[in-house]
């Protein structure tokens, strides 16, 4: 059983999906896509770098699994 605090942000979730699914189009995409380059163009030329990293680096390192059987108290 939902109570109405999730029902309502479900709601209003929804609603705000709908908003931004009627403002993408290509025009939109287009402009976006513009301004990133010229952001990245004016970074670069102001004396910015950009690093490729490769894709297996993470940024968490896997950590050594913690036994956590038994402890929580009786």
């Amino acid at each position: 059983m939902k109570d109405g605090y999730q029902d309502q942000s479900s709601s209003s979730r929804a609603k705000d999906n709908e908003d931004f699914a009627e403002e993408r189009s290509i025009t939109s995409r287009e402009r976006a896509r513009s301004q990133l380059n010229s952001d990245i163009e004016e970074y670069l030329a102001s004396g910015g770098a950009i690093a490729e990293i490769d894709p297996d680096v993470t940024a968490d390192p896997p950590r050594k699994p913690q036994p956590k059987y038994g402890s929580r108290p009786i």
